[in-house]
């Protein structure tokens, strides 16, 4: 008696431990499977054919869009292995609420829960900008006013991200990206930022 009750203890542990898992795709799986992640993701629910490029759009004000690609994020270069997702990034402009550093990590946590949330939250900062550097050149250069990027490359134990914002020179930032990227790639995006 005692070992079957042990036995449908641990099925039913067992089975809570999954549901309470949620099924993730990110960069280094299959097209195959990222693309059924997607069909079932309910904040996702992609509209009849779409399949890596997601959109959605409440108002003209207020646009999300998800997008996950077999190249590495930054200037398109030849890939030959087209069946591995290599980044997957998540892009809003909202008119009304504006955007934040903070908006992109929430909904970082909303699409692939708190697994990735936290590998984001302790991952070693590489690389940000403007750095005072750049502020100071473009004092120096007497620059208009201008949209600034701001942004930020980290890298975590599983994935780096790169997160960036839009901001103005005066009022709220509209846009802002966070894309989640294979760990390899990050030496390509941070040069092409630092290069820019």
């Amino acid at each position: 008696m005692l070992k079957k009750s042990l036995f449908y203890f641990w099925i039913i542990s067992f089975t809570l431990l999954i549901s309470q898992t949620p099924v993730t795709a990110l960069p280094g799986q299959t097209t195959d499977e990222v693309g059924a992640w997607i069909r079932a993701h309910p904040t996702l629910s992609p509209d009849v054919g779409e399949r890596f490029l997601v959109q959605k759009s409440d108002t003209a004000a207020q646009r999300f869009i998800f997008q996950a690609s077999v190249f590495p994020p930054g200037k398109v270069e030849f890939t030959k292995d087209r069946s591995i997702i290599r980044n997957e990034r998540i892009a809003m402009y909202d008119a009304v609420n504006g955007m934040t550093f903070e908006r992109l990590q929430e909904s970082l946590r909303i699409i692939y829960g708190m697994g990735i949330y936290q590998d984001f939250n302790r991952a070693q900062l590489v690389y940000q900008y403007p750095n005072q550097i750049t502020m100071n050149s473009d004092r120096f250069a007497q620059t208009p006013a201008r949209e600034a990027l701001q942004g930020e490359l980290r890298l975590g134990d599983r994935y780096a991200y790169w997160m960036e914002v839009a901001q103005p020179k005066e009022g709220k930032a509209f846009v802002g990206q966070m894309t989640v990227l294979l760990r390899t790639d990050l030496n390509k995006i941070e040069a092409e930022l630092r290069n820019r």
